[in-house]
Parts: C-alpha cells; sequence; structure tokens
C-alpha cells in the first residue's frame, strides 16, 4: 500500500533527509521517500496507517515540519511550503530575503524560519539573516500622522506638514539583545540579594539572623528567586524540556538539569526537612538551600547570551557595510531633464547623471563624461581609478569631482554589489567540511557529561569527605553547568563567517566554506594566460596581408564583420580597431565559435576563418612556412597571431598585444614563495606562452591548450595527489575550474567562469589569489584555534569540576563559577573569530 503525503516546512537536503528517518521508524512503514522539491513524502506500508500516526510523529520530533494530506491544487514554487523564503524578484536592487531566521550553529544545514525563536536541535536562539533589501527603499511619514507613508519627500495630505524619513525598524538581532538585556538587569535585581543572603553566612554570629531566624530568609531567598526562574530564565528550562523531548541533547540541557536540580532540591529541602539526613541541615536544622546557586547560575547563563547577542551583531558586520553602500536615489534623464527617482525604478537603458561625490547607483558605462571613481568598496584597492567613455562602473561605487552621464546596464539583482552580497550572505552561512569534527563530538558530548556527572555524585558519595552527599550533589552541578558544547559548535560558523566577509572588503568573494578550507591545501595552482596573467585589455598592433588579392582594408573588414559576433575579449579588440578607422561591417551568416580554435562564418559570400593554427587546420587551410615565420616574429615577442582564411585560403592575419599585469609578476612569486608551484596553461601558441613566461620566471607553461585540454591537465594532477586550484576568466576555463579543487574567476570574466569558480576576485587580478590565499590560511588557523580552546576548557574543566584536585590540591569549583566560565567560553570564542576582521591578508 502506497500514499502520497504533502510536507511542510522543508528548506533543505538536512530537512530531507530528517523527515524520511523520522517517517521511517513509524511502525507498519515500510519504506519512505521524501522529495525537497516537490514537497512530497511517498510512504509504503503494511496495512493503511492513519495520517495522525505520521502527524504525532513528526510533533514529537520537535514539531519542525509538518504532514498533510496531499491538495488537488498546486502547491507554491517549486512545490515548497508558502512560509519558505524563495523570493528572487528582479525588482529590488539587492533582492530581499524578508524576515529570515537561522541557527548560527547551522544544526540544520541550510534550514531557515520565518520566525524568531530557539533552535530546535541545539536550543540557541535564531539569529535573523540580514534583510538584503533594508537600504533600497526609502519612506517617508508625517510626525502628526503616522499612518500616512510616502515613497518620497512631500507634504502631508491630512495637517500639510512636511513628511520625514522613516525611521529603519531595528533588526531582530538588536531586539533580541535588548529583551535579553532587560531580563538580565531583572535576573541581577532579585539574585543579588539572594546572593548576599546567602553569602552572609560565612559571617561569624551572623547579623541578619538578629533579625529573623534562617528558616524565614530561606524562604525570602524563594520568593526572590522565583522571578529569575520563572520569567527572566524559563526559556531555557524550555529549551531544556525540548531538548530532552526531541533527544536533540545540547547546551541547555545541561544548564536546566544542573540549575533545576538545585532549585528544586532547595525547595524540597524546605517544604520536608525530615526526609534529609543531618549532614544536609545546618546547626539550626534547616535543610541547606542553593536558591543562590541556581540564580547566580542561570544569571551568569543569561549574561552569556546578551554578550553573544551583541557579538552575532558584528559577525555579519560585512554584509550590513555593503549593503550601506547601496544608494537609494538616482537622477535620471527623461527628455533632458532631471528628476530624481527611486532606484527600484530605474530600468536597463536608463540615462542617469552621476554628480560629483554621489555614489553609482547602478551597474552601466558611461555616455559622457570622464571622472576618477573610488572602487575600494568592492576591490579592496585604495587609489581611485580613472574613467573616460565606454568604461564601466559598478553599483556602490564612489563618483569622483566631475559629473558624468552613464546608460544603465544592469539593474536589479544583476548587478555587481547585488551579487557580491549574495554571495557573502550565502557562503557565511556555508558549513566548512572540517565541522564535521565539530558536529561529531557535540553528538557525544552531552549524553557523556550527564554520565560523567552521575559518576561523580556516586564517587563523592561513596568516597567523599563528610558531609559527602552534599559534596556529591555540588560536584555533580558544576560538571553539569561546566560542560558547554554551545563554543563547540560556534567554532567554525563565526570564522567562516568572519572571514567570508573580510575577504568581501577585499575583493576576495568566497563561494562557500568549503572553498576556504580547499584552498588552504593548494600546493598547485594552474593559471590561464589572457585576462589572468595579462590585462585581458587586447589592441591591435598590425593588420598583415599574405596574398595580393586582397588589400589591408579588405582583411580589416572580414576580421571586423566575422568578429563582431564573437564575445572573445580578443574579437572585441578587433571589432573596437576597426570602427576607429571606420571599416564597414557587413552581417555575418551562418556564424560558429570553434572552442579554443576560432571563429567562422559567411561575409560578402565568402566562407571566413578566424583564430590559431588549430583553426586553419579545422577549416583546411594550410600555412606555409613562410606566413609561419613571418608570424613566430610577432609571437616570440608574446603578441598573438590570429590567422585569416578565406575560401579555404590563408589569406591574412591580425597581430594583438596584451600587456601583462602590473601585479602578475610580484603575486606569482609570492606564492612560489608559499611553496605553491604555478603553472600556465593558455590557448596561445608555444612562441608568446613562451615569451609571457620567460617575462615571469614561469619554468612550467603549456601552449595550444584546447579546453579539454585543460580538463586533463587538472584531473593528471589531480592524479598525482596535488590539491590544485585553478584561476581563469574565459568560457574555455570553465570546465577546468569546476573540476579543480578550487576554482578562481577574475571578476573581469565572463558569466560562465564566474559560476564554475569557488571564489571570484573582483578586481581580477593575480595578486587577489594571494589574498584568498592569506584569508584561507588566517581562517583555518581562527577555527583550529576555537576548536581548541574549546574542547581544552571541556577537556580539563570538566575533570575540575568533578574534583580530581581535590584529593591533592584540596579545590573544589563552585557551580557559580563553573556557570561563568561556560558562558564566557562561547563569547571567547566568537571573540577569537572577531579577531580576524583586523587581520591584513594583502
Amino acid at each position: 500500500m502506497k500514499h502520497t503525503y504533502h510536507i511542510h516546512g522543508m528548506t533543505c537536503n538536512g530537512c530531507r533527509n530528517h523527515v524520511e528517518q523520522t517517517l521511517s521508524k513509524v511502525k507498519g512503514v515500510t519504506t519512505a521517500s521524501v522529495d525537497l522539491e516537490k514537497a512530497e513524502a511517498t510512504i509504503e506500508m503494511t496495512s493503511h496507517i492513519p495520517i495522525e500516526m505520521f502527524q504525532k510523529a513528526m510533533q514529537d520530533d520537535g514539531g519542525s515540519y509538518s504532514i498533510h494530506k496531499k491538495k488537488p491544487h498546486p502547491a507554491s514554487p517549486k512545490g515548497r511550503s508558502s512560509d519558505v523564503k524563495n523570493d528572487k524578484s528582479e525588482k529590488s536592487p539587492l533582492r530581499g530575503l524578508g524576515a529570515t531566521f537561522y541557527c548560527p550553529m547551522h544544526c540544520e544545514g541550510d534550514k531557515t524560519y520565518d520566525q524568531p525563536g530557539d533552535c530546535p536541535v541545539c536550543g540557541m536562539d535564531l539569529v535573523e539573516e540580514v534583510d538584503l533589501s533594508a537600504t533600497t527603499k526609502e519612506q517617508w511619514t508625517c510626525p502628526m500622522h503616522p499612518e500616512v507613508v510616502k515613497d518620497g519627500p512631500g507634504a502631508c495630505p491630512i495637517c500639510g506638514m512636511d513628511l520625514v524619513p522613516m525611521e529603519a525598524d531595528s533588526s531582530a538581532e538588536e531586539k533580541t539583545y535588548k529583551k535579553l538585556l532587560k531580563k538580565f538587569w531583572i535576573a541581577v535585581a532579585f539574585t543579588l540579594p539572594i546572593f548576599l543572603i546567602a553569602m552572609s553566612e560565612m559571617i561569624p554570629d551572623n547579623p541578619l539572623y538578629d533579625v529573623i531566624e534562617q528558616k524565614s530568609w530561606n524562604w525570602i531567598q524563594l520568593a526572590l528567586s522565583i522571578p529569575v526562574v520563572f520569567y527572566a530564565t524559563w526559556m531555557f528550562f524550555e529549551r531544556a524540556y525540548r531538548s530532552i523531548k526531541t533527544w536533540n541533547l545540547n547546551m541547555f540541557t545541561l544548564i536546566g538539569i544542573g540549575s533545576g536540580v538545585a532549585w528544586l532540591f532547595s525547595v524540597f529541602g524546605m517544604l520536608f526537612p525530615d526526609f534529609f539526613p543531618e549532614q544536609f541541615k545546618t546547626e539550626n536544622g534547616a535543610v541547606h538551600v542553593y536558591f543562590e546557586a541556581a540564580t547566580v547560575i542561570l544569571t551568569l547563563v543569561l549574561m552569556g547570551q546578551v554578550l553573544e547577542a551583541r557579538a552575532h551583531s558584528k559577525t555579519n558586520s560585512a554584509v550590513k557595510e555593503l549593503l550601506k553602500l547601496a544608494p537609494n536615489k538616482a537622477v535620471r534623464l527623461v527628455d533632458g531633464k532631471e528628476e530624481e527617482v527611486s532606484i527600484d525604478t530605474i530600468e536597463k537603458g536608463d540615462v542617469l547623471r552621476v554628480k560629483p561625490g554621489d555614489k553609482i547607483p547602478v551597474d552601466g558605462s558611461i555616455t559622457e563624461g570622464k571622472t576618477t571613481v573610488d572602487e575600494s568598496m568592492i576591490s579592496g584597492e585604495p587609489i581611485p581609478v580613472d574613467k573616460v567613455e565606454h568604461d564601466k562602473v559598478s553599483s556602490g561605487t564612489i563618483n569622483g569631482n566631475q559629473s558624468f552621464l552613464m546608460k544603465a546596464e544592469k539593474v536589479g539583482s544583476d548587478t555587481l554589489l547585488s551579487q557580491i552580497v549574495h554571495m557573502v550572505n550565502d557562503a557565511s552561512r556555508s558549513r566548512a567540511p572540517i565541522q564535521k569534527l565539530a558536529d561529531t563530538v557535540s553528538g557525544y558530548f552531552v549524553p557523556v557529561v550527564v554520565i560523567i556527572s552521575l559518576i561523580t555524585f556516586a564517587v563523592w558519595a561513596l568516597w567523599g569527605p563528610e558531609p559527602t552527599y552534599v559534596y556529591a550533589l555540588v560536584n555533580a552541578i558544576a560538571v553539569l553547568i561546566i560542560a558547554c558544547p554551545c563554543a563547540l559548535g560556534l567554532a567554525t560558523p563565526m570564522s567562516v563567517m568572519v572571514g567570508v566577509g573580510k575577504g568581501a572588503q577585499n575583493g576576495v568573494l568566497i563561494k562557500n566554506a568549503e572553498a576556504l578550507e580547499k584552498m588552504d591545501k593548494v600546493d598547485t595552482l594552474i593559471v590561464d594566460k589572457t585576462g589572468t596573467i595579462t590585462e585581458g585589455k587586447p589592441t591591435v598592433e598590425k593588420i598583415g596581408v599574405f596574398r595580393e588579392r586582397f588589400r589591408e582594408s579588405e582583411i580589416t573588414h572580414f576580421i571586423t564583420s566575422l568578429n563582431s559576433s564573437s564575445e572573445h575579449p580578443l574579437a572585441e579588440a578587433t571589432v573596437k580597431y576597426g570602427k576607429e578607422r571606420n571599416i564597414e561591417i557587413s552581417k555575418t551568416e551562418n556564424f560558429s565559435a570553434v572552442s579554443g580554435k576560432g571563429v567562422e562564418g559567411t561575409v560578402d559570400g565568402k566562407k571566413l576563418a578566424l583564430g590559431n593554427a588549430k583553426m586553419m587546420e579545422f577549416a583546411k587551410a594550410t600555412i606555409s612556412s613562410e606566413m609561419q615565420t613571418e608570424a613566430q616574429s610577432y609571437q616570440k615577442q608574446g603578441k598573438t597571431v590570429s590567422y585569416l582564411a578565406a575560401d579555404g585560403e590563408v589569406s591574412g592575419y591580425v597581430v594583438i598585444g596584451d600587456k601583462i599585469k602590473q601585479t602578475s609578476s610580484q603575486a606569482i612569486k609570492e606564492l612560489q614563495d608559499k611553496g605553491i608551484a604555478v603553472i600556465m596553461l593558455t590557448g596561445d601558441n608555444h612562441d608568446t606562452a613562451k615569451a609571457v613566461a620567460s617575462e615571469l620566471n614561469l619554468a612550467d607553461f603549456k601552449a595550444g591548450m584546447l579546453p579539454e585540454d585543460k580538463l586533463k591537465e587538472v584531473t593528471k594532477l589531480q592524479e598525482q595527489g596535488k590539491v590544485v586550484a585553478m584561476a581563469g576568466d574565459g568560457i574555455n576555463d570553465a570546465p577546468a575550474l569546476a573540476k579543480s579543487d578550487v576554482g578562481i574567476a577574475m571578476g573581469t570574466g565572463t558569466d560562465v567562469a564566474i559560476e564554475s569558480a569557488m571564489i571570484t576576485l573582483v578586481k581580477g587580478d593575480l595578486h587577489g589569489i594571494v589574498k584568498a590565499k592569506n584569508l584561507s590560511h588566517a581562517v583555518m588557523k581562527n577555527i583550529k584555534q576555537n576548536l581548541f580552546f574549546a574542547l581544552i576548557y571541556n577537556t580539563l574543566g570538566v575533570p575540575i569540576a568533578a574534583g580530581v584536585l581535590f584529593p591533592f590540591f584540596g579545590i573544589l569549583l563552585s557551580p557559580m563559577i563553573a556557570a561563568l566560565a561556560m558562558s564566557f567560553s562561547s563569547v571567547s570564542v566568537i571573540a577569537n573569530a572577531l579577531r580576524l576582521r583586523t587581520k591584513s591578508i594583502n
């Protein structure tokens, strides 16, 4: 018997696996298969099982997902539940995800929630994902009539007062922080007198007992503890209960058990004092109470949560800073008149005026004027860049002291700034492979700590000094409280989040955390030549004629017309050359690009082929020895020569020069000094490749490489045990970029190359690879430090709390000190991760 149901609440493969396992455990189910895209579960069963059974299984598992009978009407996009954030609207310049929350420890992978709350696995407060549309729209309201909201300034239609900008609502992080801070001060207000009352017992002839007897003070402590336990810190007990119910044991399991036992013991002792042996009682016959231990522990843990909430807002500060780069307004020219418009209304093709000091609103090219642009916010380079007509400009960069006109070419989520923000946002929430170690340890951690706590109680009760049971109880609670799986879970994601943001601020865009980990292990780097080592701004230096039946102008006409249909950088150079000489461009028919070789097509009735020697072979055109000698004279100078064949005969050639980037030589040397073998693979000929390699002191290079050749070379090196990074910028580099351990795309390259890569260098400069290597090393070192701190802390802290030092040095760890140490362990991990913000990666 087979039934299909709709599953609500899945957002990732982690969710799918979890739901599949939960359904498979229901009695009577033979197999359960869950489809994430359709949001469906297909369940085979021996006999009919009521849907209520599956609903109960989901509820018992924590209630994160729900199952329903499949309805006939279509589901939401991609079959996912309507509350899943899946909006990819092109309207907003920075695609907003709305109010989305996730666990900072990524317990459920990429799973997100629509409302704030606690992670059902680890119990931590969910963190709000940065609203990527927060700065794209400014709204105005009336100070007297707040119900009036407009998209721009003006007068209130009710009272006529000038509208004022609306203040953005504080983020969920800020609201969580303020809420926790309020509870913390309430907890302090009630915990402090409890602590003073308890500590007064250490004073000889306690003066408080002259006022009222000890039993009455105990009742006062109980009364004062109620607001702390049942209001300020009640959430810890809710999380502990939920963790035990779902068996997702975590930090709050230990806190709830430890402080709960101390508080309940105290209440029970006051109500039933005769139940306890004498060693639990004072001289006055009252049972020792531990209200101060319970409330101080809970208050200190709450303080740790407050500090974490404040620290979390700093870890994604890079995304917030990038968001600030996006302007809200732009000046658009319509029929020669300027009008200020919201950035949301800008469309492709609009002409915009950018005034001195203004932020450039969208991506485009300058149509009139010249200026200098500060691109440091996206490239990491502090020197302003000169811009003239036809040069590209990017959203969020800052204009210099001259006005210019530009044409909008990329708007909405297509802009470079928008893509950077989304890449950083997605990467900061990805999981590094090293995190599997922390996940594995955390899975066993809490049960082991509970067992150690029980063993501690038993050992002290059997062999401890008098009062044995008091020592046993206090030390068992200390073991529960000091153990902190939270610090272990935060070790990796905090470093990744800060590191990814640091990279973005320096023009190094990391697609996911795995790229950071692999980049640190890279020992071999393959680089393309054109656009990677060279500037990628080729210029035509000569048009040559091989056969007298064509003049130079005709050869130029053929090359320009044929290349007008190509997107290759070399083709753009020839088209630009032809236009500058007013060469007529004819329509090309049957155009085709032959990857790694060249292009072909028909112009003015002649079948043309343009490209390297392999292209001539492909076109069955023979290159004579004289032609080859003439071409080699340029190739040995590092120039690129493309042959032109007309109707099967090689008739001319074009010489193209492409300067080596100023930073390439230094970057390659720095990488070699780090022990990385640098290999240049290029589709260009051997002589040109050799000239470039000699200038860069590169001993290892290969020329005439087709896309499949580059792919084979990457595979060959990987089979030799090398960890290979590939840097390229063209479509022909995409297969090798995807196959390599770490693909590095030049931000100046094609979209296909960027999509295939794990790391993108905004400036398209080899020095960015040095930055990426330094960044990956710094992040991995930081992660290892965090893991070391967390593991060593727990390795040393738990035995000390259990009392192993007592027989030798008489040292015991108070549960209150254990709580303080536990809270600061998590904060110390976050603080260590934040150090990456000041790390230099240049």
